[in-house]
């Protein structure tokens, strides 16, 4: 099959739907498949540090096609919105010149707008078109207090509910997320198709601990709980901050240690560093490469999501930190599914992120506990290898196309 899979982030963007995007492109193209990735030439978040062209290059045997777009991460929402909404033409102007036919398109939502790429390949092509809901946009950022003006709330409503209608299939990351779907959205459960979240274990195995991070920060003799990747709203990573303050004086070996970017960071830093809050650090990206080394050197990773969301979440970054076999504690909102995936693969603890003195009290268990620490990473990284790895994905996809 000829396949065309759109998304707005591809690596060496680092972000976790990045990694999943081309995880799932390089393995369609293995299976014998020929596969295109439309995707924005990033501007920030780049391994390297580098942004990139736009342009069309090979890589690992699929064409990545990259488009001129305005910056659309780590912008105000207005500026993210405009980007939204300019994308798919920008991306659909490129497919036009590069695809001589697709037979099945795979969209990456959010953002949103991207569906319109699936529609015109529909309408030129006959396509298949696969919507693969990552996050319940709009509501997501209604409950976020990002988007408030009725009349746009109302624009992304319309668009969601024409996306729903027009798909020939819909892919989600959990069945809270086809429940969702189907109770708030009236989506037809036949239509809706579960295929978690995936990781490949084998490069995480290669990666060394050597204790590099640890000195270049200056923790060497700190129990880290680390969080990696974007900073934004939805990760609520507050919560941090105030149970950094708590912890201090009591247990001063503890901290909270942030690599990544994103709208919200820049105000976390100025806490941290306006109280003197010794035992929350933020810093950079970095490289994938690396990345797999640093959470080598780190105890437990962290996940979060604010209790304020009403839909269903499952952050990658929890497969990530499964796979280097490390365990995982999660601060996470009534729907989110990842609190069952910890609780069913014995591989940590997960609390509800409006509950501070539990979240607390999971943090303090988890320190008190080092003994416990190394069974959970057994657990987690048998876990991923059972259950998670992308061979065992990408079977799905393919009952899908």
């Amino acid at each position: 099959m000829n396949i065309l899979v759109v998304t707005d982030a591809y690596p060496p963007e680092l972000r976790s739907s990045a990694e999943l995007m081309r995880d799932l492109a390089v393995e369609l193209r293995k299976d014998g498949h020929k596969v295109w990735v439309i995707t924005s030439a990033p501007k920030d978040a780049v391994a390297g540090g580098i942004a990139l062209q736009a342009g069309i290059s090979e890589e690992d045997g699929v064409i990545v096609i990259r488009a001129d777009i305005p910056q659309h991460h780590n912008v105000g929402f207005i500026k993210k919105g405009i980007s939204w909404l300019r994308m798919p033409h920008h991306f659909w102007k490129e497919v036009k010149k590069t695809c001589r036919h697709i037979d099945a398109v795979i969209v990456h939502s959010p953002p949103l707008p991207l569906a319109k790429v699936a529609k015109y390949a529909k309408k030129k092509y006959g396509a298949k078109y696969i919507l693969n809901v990552q996050d319940i946009f709009p509501q997501n950022a209604i409950d976020l207090g990002v988007l408030k003006n009725p009349l746009l709330v109302r624009f992304f409503e319309r668009m969601e509910q024409r996306a729903y209608k027009e798909c020939d299939v819909i892919v989600t990351p959990s069945y809270e997320h086809k429940e969702y779907l189907a109770k708030e959205r009236n989506v037809r459960e036949d239509k809706v198709h579960v295929i978690h979240h995936w990781v490949d274990p084998k490069p995480f195995a290669k990666a060394k601990n050597t204790g590099k991070f640890r000195k270049q920060f200056g923790l060497e003799d700190k129990f880290i709980f680390f969080f990696g990747g974007v900073v934004g709203p939805s990760q609520g990573l507050d919560i941090l901050i105030h149970m950094g303050k708590r912890l201090k004086k009591d247990y001063p070996n503890i901290v909270f240690l942030v690599c990544g970017d994103g709208s919200e960071k820049e105000r976390l830093e100025n806490i941290v560093n306006r109280s003197r809050i010794e035992n929350v650090r933020f810093e950079k990206w970095v490289s994938k490469e690396e990345y797999r080394e640093l959470i080598k050197e780190v105890d437990v990773g962290v996940i979060s999501l604010v209790g304020k969301n009403t839909t269903p979440a499952v952050p990658a970054k929890l497969m990530g930190y499964m796979a280097a076999g490390i365990p995982a504690i999660g601060f996470l909102h009534e729907k989110s599914e990842a609190r069952k995936i910890i609780e069913e693969a014995r591989c940590g603890l997960g609390t509800l992120y409006d509950d501070e003195d539990a979240c607390l009290d999971a943090v303090v268990s988890m320190y008190k506990s080092k003994k416990k620490l190394h069974e959970y990473g057994e657990n987690a990284l048998g876990y991923v290898e059972e259950n998670l790895t992308p061979e065992k994905s990408i079977a799905k996809w393919e009952q899908v196309l």
